[in-house]
């Protein structure tokens, strides 16, 4: 609640009617989130992340007119830094919902319709990566990327890891070697639970809304379908695979480029947290390296 104190007059301008006892505070990777009843502030933590809050605006403008079919947030109020302890802000309106209790999908009818609907925001993505107003005004992946990426953990990260986290890094990164560019979706880039709120109706979830598109651009599916595994576990990932792309098996080559990208989570936390000055999340991502 030390958010809430420090930038108490800030607040109180961006969430009228919201009192310090009704909003919830979650720190994300380069945010702190307050959220109150009908808006949502956006803290920016480091200088890097206030700098790219003007082009996460622009994204969900463009990705609200896509027809994605579930709520997204749209954005209200931008605000720069106007000190040095003031941060800048972005304020979104609220979506409904709240991320998914992992004890929900031990029942199998709630766990269909999870993956059932998983499924149909995946279409609607790779629907929308044909969009030429998602073209236009998305960034798309870059060619090289992954290789980009692992040169950047082994110039950045390896100094900082033990031996044997050296080892299990050059191992994950050589899995990324020959990854295919590709951009005919819109991906998320971080749809893990966090980012997916669900409400119950009829005693059923219903997907909400997804939140955090920072990362959205053109690009390769296999990265949320790899969210999408580390976060509810391989059974309802095969099962929204199997969904999505009306076949029971997938494709060898859609496996491994799941299986490669998920290996990367960690070392992307680590690089993104280093390059933005976060010595928290750095420790953290590199937790099973040092």
């Amino acid at each position: 609640m030390e958010i809430l104190d420090t930038h108490r007059p800030l607040l109180a301008r961006l969430l009228p009617g919201d009192g310090p006892d009704g909003l919830t505070v979650h720190q994300g990777q380069f945010h702190h989130v307050v959220i109150g009843a009908e808006r949502v502030v956006c803290l920016a933590r480091t200088g890097a992340a206030a700098r790219r809050l003007p082009d996460r605006a622009a994204r969900l403008r463009t990705l609200a007119g896509l027809g994605l079919g579930v709520r997204i947030p749209e954005p209200l109020e931008e605000g720069a830094a106007e000190g040095p302890d003031a941060p800048a802000y972005l304020v979104l309106t609220r979506v409904p919902g709240a991320p998914l209790a992992q004890d929900v999908l031990e029942r199998p009818e709630a766990a269909e319709a999870v993956a059932a609907q998983y499924a149909a925001l995946l279409s609607r993505l790779a629907a929308a990566g044909g969009d030429a107003r998602a073209r236009t005004a998305l960034p798309h992946a870059p060619a090289g990327e992954w290789r980009e990426f692992a040169d950047a953990v082994r110039a950045e990260l390896l100094p900082l890891m033990h031996e044997a986290g050296r080892v299990r890094a050059e191992r994950e990164l050589a899995a990324l070697d020959g990854l295919p560019h590709r951009t005919p979706a819109v991906v998320h880039g971080d749809l893990g639970p966090e980012n997916v709120l669900w409400e119950t109706v009829d005693g059923l979830p219903r997907l909400g809304g997804v939140v955090d598109w920072d990362a959205a651009a053109l690009g390769d599916q296999a990265e949320d379908l790899a969210a999408i595994g580390a976060g509810h576990g391989g059974h309802l990932l095969a099962r929204v695979l199997d969904l999505a792309l009306g076949r029971g098996t997938p494709d060898g080559d859609l496996t491994a480029r799941i299986a490669a990208i998920r290996g990367t989570f960690a070392l992307q936390q680590a690089l993104h947290a280093r390059r933005d000055g976060d010595d928290g999340q750095l420790a953290d991502g590199l937790a099973g390296y040092r």
